[in-house]
């Protein structure tokens, strides 16, 4: 060994000073990589949906009513077990509920729980080493959950000690915090790791309860969505972005995430759209709206919306004019307008407008802001950066995502690695760098957090791009119409073409090509993305390229619901194979409380496996690679390179 091999095992002594610690922990980490593969979840394109999201961690997808059911088939009725069901999603609610049910033999009613959940808890804990399942308990109660798990109340030796624990728990009044306790624990224990393949924004209520909830989980990677982006340029303080989070969040009816959620303060904006467009505005305004909320101001949202989209055209005109290299040049379209008539010039044809009333654009200079337009940016822009809570928020999307990720030999990206129209990846050029494939993503995900560490103008320009770049790998478009949406008739000018990936990667030597471009092997693994909604009410399928390239964007954001026909889906990775779990539209927690309702979810069998240990995955290799150290310091010791510690 030379002297840094020696330097390295001598630090590894310190944790490890003895033959016997040494062989100790060998003989842990082989039985650990023994041990049947972690059950891995993923889920895309949240888009704020917090209560059907929030439900889909605590039913895990369905996996926890289904270990119910075959646990208890014949011992409880379906309506009983429904009801336990609920109890384990939602123990403090539920539990006050069925303390009022069961109040003349409550400590009969606790006892029975108990020793249910610990049964179950048995089941869902089974895959993992006993001191995994330890550090999951909640502190405090570690040790007599422990007893009770590890306990055998069959063992006639036992079964004293056992009721003994449970009688103890009741008579000190603690029956209901462990209830809670357990539950929650049996939770976490059926979802060991948590893939968020990005858009946890925009649409949905509660983007912010999102986020609070996957701060807080205690194994989770992110995959940044352009919807994410285009909120995290918003923190950035690109004024770009923030004018479409407005617009956003107006047309779906949720500037109050903005003010309640993150105390930003929209009230100049508020006061600049009702001023400005003080007759009402076109209905192309508040298209959405009206889905959501109906005690909402619609007219208020229209205006806003119309307000943010106008301020928008002329702040991405800026960028666009400093960043030839975006080669956006075809989206500068107010200067393209005929504002007596009320026309467009574009590719040598004249169209009409749908709305000609544009009070702030100046005819002889259409991409100057306002006197007024100024301050609105530019108080937005304070009230964004000075938001606390976004700020921390965007810190942990920072922290735990990344604009793809590669994990047990699957690449995990929103959107797609963009490619030219003869499928082949695509070159990008930007700051004399020509790059493509996995060196353009990682290129993009350094510059991304350029953008919100080092503060970096041309990184936070570069955010707005990742928004609606035709060579983002998370928008994945030739160009976003949002003018052509608003402003006009014509179908083919509103269309927005899809990037060739999505064509190329139906076919499975294509993805094997992308995926040995990431250093992935192609055998086995996978490209795992959302972005695109699937249309299976159409007869589409998320399953394409022979299981090569899973799309998991299955509509949990309402306004898809309609597209696709269902309300999102699960794509579960255990250690017997792959499994989609579709989703039907969930009511309301309120509902799932009180009437024992549930998230229905249809599964199907992706992929069928030899069950996988531990050691065939990551953690296996990382595992192994610790293996082989221990068994070097093993090896000193024995011949005394390296003395042993008394």
């Amino acid at each position: 060994m030379d002297n840094q091999e020696i330097k390295y095992l001598e630090l590894l002594s310190e944790k490890f000073p003895t033959i016997q610690d040494v062989c100790t922990e060998i003989i842990n980490l082989k039985a650990i990589q023994n041990l049947p593969k972690s059950t891995e979840h993923f889920l895309s394109d949240l888009h704020g949906e917090y209560e059907s999201f929030l439900h889909i961690l605590k039913n895990a997808s369905g996996v926890i009513k289904s270990k119910i059911d075959e646990i208890f088939e014949y011992t409880m009725t379906n309506n009983e077990r429904r009801k336990f069901a609920t109890l384990v999603y939602y123990p403090e609610e539920k539990i006050k509920l069925l303390k009022e049910e069961n109040k003349d033999n409550l400590n009969e009613y606790y006892k029975m729980t108990l020793f249910r959940l610990i049964k179950l808890c048995k089941v869902v804990a089974s895959k993992y080493s006993r001191s995994k399942v330890r550090k999951a308990m909640p502190k405090g109660y570690e040790y007599i959950i422990d007893e009770l798990l590890h306990g055998s109340i069959e063992a006639p030796d036992k079964e004293t000690y056992y009721h003994q624990i449970i009688d103890s728990i009741i008579k000190l009044g603690r029956a209901e915090a462990f209830i809670i306790q357990i539950s929650k624990l049996i939770q976490q224990l059926a979802i060991d790791h948590l893939h968020i393949i990005g858009d946890i924004y925009d649409r949905g209520p509660g983007p912010d309860i999102i986020i609070e909830k996957l701060m807080k989980y205690h194994s989770i990677d992110i995959e940044w969505g352009n919807h994410d982006i285009v909120w995290m340029g918003a923190a950035c303080g690109n004024p770009a972005c923030i004018m479409n989070v407005i617009r956003i969040s107006a047309r779906y009816g949720n500037l109050y995430t903005l003010e309640e959620g993150y105390g930003i303060n929209i009230r100049t904006m508020t006061e600049f759209a009702k001023e400005t467009y003080k007759e009402n505005v076109s209905d192309i305004f508040h298209s959405h709206t009206e889905e959501f909320e109906k005690d909402l101001d619609i007219e208020l949202m229209g205006k806003m919306e119309k307000a943010a989209a106008i301020i928008q055209f002329k702040l991405e005109a800026d960028i666009i004019k400093k960043h030839p290299e975006y080669e956006m040049e075809d989206r500068l379209l107010l200067d393209k307008i005929d504002y007596e008539n009320g026309t467009i010039l574009i590719n040598g044809y004249n169209y009409k407008l749908k709305d000609k009333y544009f009070p702030t654009i100046n005819p002889n200079n259409p991409f100057e802001l306002s006197e007024k337009e100024k301050e609105v940016v530019e108080k937005l822009v304070r009230s964004f950066k000075n938001s606390e809570k976004l700020q921390k928020h965007i810190n942990f999307l920072y922290n735990k995502g990344s604009i793809y990720k590669i994990y047990n030999q699957n690449l995990l990206i929103h959107g797609c690695v963009p490619m030219d129209e003869y499928g082949e990846l695509i070159i990008a050029n930007f700051n004399g760098k020509y790059l493509s494939g996995k060196k353009y993503l990682d290129y993009i995900d350094k510059t991304a957090r350029d953008a919100f560490y080092n503060h970096d103008k041309n990184a936070i320009n570069f955010m707005w791009y990742l928004w609606c770049g035709k060579y983002s790998p998370i928008f994945c478009k030739d160009s976003m119409k949002t003018f052509e949406r608003y402003f006009l008739d014509d179908k083919e000018l509103k269309k927005e073409l899809k990037n060739p990936f999505y064509i190329f990667a139906q076919d499975e030597n294509i993805c094997k090509k992308i995926l040995k471009e990431f250093n992935i092997n192609e055998d086995e693994g996978r490209i795992i993305g959302g972005h695109m909604p699937v249309k299976l009410k159409d007869g589409e399928s998320p399953i394409k390229a022979n299981g090569k390239l899973l799309i998991i964007d299955g509509g949990l954001s309402k306004p898809y619901q309609k597209t696709t026909g269902i309300a999102g889906y699960t794509l579960i990775y255990n250690s017997y194979g792959l499994v989609l779990a579709a989703h039907e539209p969930f009511t309301s927690t309120e509902d799932a409380i009180k009437n024992e309702t549930d998230l229905h979810s249809t599964k199907q069998i992706v992929e069928k496996v030899e069950r996988k240990k531990i050691a065939d995955t990551d953690i296996g290799k990382e595992l192994e690679e610790q293996i082989k150290d221990l068994n070097k310091l093993l090896e000193a010791y024995k011949t005394g390179q390296i003395k042993q510690i008394d």
